[in-house]
């Protein structure tokens, strides 16, 4: 049985403690926040105890850490939990500079840890059976890949201000859900942004939607296309078209009824946000990690997936700060 802390009881750190209830080879022991009362109410739900953080990494009866904390907070819990020996499981990003997560990430290999990224979305029945599909031949080499992201609404804007803006916050899903799928690393980002939904978001120094094309090497392209503002709800679509036919993922609907009249037909909306349309991504992806630690394998994705995200975001935002396509070769 692996006893697991999470620090950060915010509506994510509530996500993971929801995945580790339904794992036989973990327990929950602890929980840490900033706030203490988030960290009693959220250890209060699920029978664990609610302690510092100094508490939880130097715990005995704690093998594995869970960072759900802001993402200013993850290089130096990473680095905390390191030095204790805690395996670690951190939600994206793991920094918002590139330069800080190599530092982590040399940091950990030395303490000799296993490090899992957050991300999710690899998790998805449907986007992890496009990827098998594609390993098994179904539609030969990958050409083109497109990636719809759009959020139902904007986040507020005290959120927007330290998020590290839409390329490193929202869009570094697509970022590694690119790599995951083209099986290779992008060498070429050119990005194009605007902000149409809401001024605020301009005035705070960001953008609101956002498109993206990348290249590998051997050619392989993919589009990213990201809007703050989906008037038809949560849009989370993924297309991967190769040399022999398609593969696509189409939105989660809350139910799967169509109903036909003489208006014509109408299906349900798209299931309304991230906690509801990926839920069983995340209790599969804590599955994975718990799984690996038993095991005695490396998780997946890594640190150094990670970080791969954090670069292609990083050359999305100087791509759209210069108007220039950006090499990474």
């Amino acid at each position: 049985m692996i006893g697991i802390g999470i620090l950060g009881a915010g509506r994510i750190g509530w996500v993971h403690a929801q995945s580790l209830t339904s794992l036989l080879g973990a327990r929950l022991i602890a929980v840490a926040d900033a706030i203490p009362k988030a960290a009693r109410d959220l250890a209060h739900a699920y029978g664990a105890e609610a302690r510092s953080i100094e508490g939880i990494l130097s715990a005995d009866d704690i093998g594995a850490v869970v960072i759900a904390s802001p993402t200013t907070t993850h290089y130096d819990l990473i680095k905390m939990a390191a030095t204790t020996g805690n395996a670690i499981f951190c939600e994206k990003p793991l920094d918002l500079s590139a330069e800080r997560i190599s530092d982590c990430l040399a940091h950990v290999s030395k303490a000799g840890v296993p490090l899992m990224t957050g991300f999710n979305r690899r998790f998805d029945a449907n986007f992890a059976s496009i990827k098998a599909r594609i390993e098994l031949g179904d539609i030969g080499n990958v050409e083109l890949i497109t990636i719809l992201s759009r959020d139902p609404s904007p986040p507020p804007i005290d959120y927007i201000q330290t998020s590290g803006g839409l390329f490193r916050d929202m869009m570094i899903h697509d970022f590694d859900m690119a790599r995951f799928l083209l099986g290779e690393d992008p060498i070429e980002v050119f990005a194009m942004g605007s902000c149409l939904v809401e001024a605020d978001i301009g005035m705070a120094g960001d953008i609101d939607t956002a498109v993206v094309t990348l290249r590998t090497s051997s050619g392989k392209m993919c589009q990213i296309s990201n809007s703050r503002r989906a008037t038809y709800g949560y849009d989370q679509r993924v297309e991967v078209h190769g040399e022999k036919g398609m593969l696509r993922a189409e939105n989660m609907l809350e139910t799967q009824v169509e109903h036909a009249s003489e208006n014509g037909f109408t299906r349900s909306p798209t299931q309304a946000f991230f906690l509801e349309r990926y839920t069983a991504a995340y209790a599969a992806e804590m599955r994975h990690f718990v799984e690996a630690l038993q095991s005695n394998t490396p998780p997946s994705p890594t640190g150094e997936d990670g970080l791969k995200a954090q670069r292609l975001a990083d050359a999305a935002a100087r791509s759209f700060e210069t108007g220039e396509r950006q090499l990474l070769i």
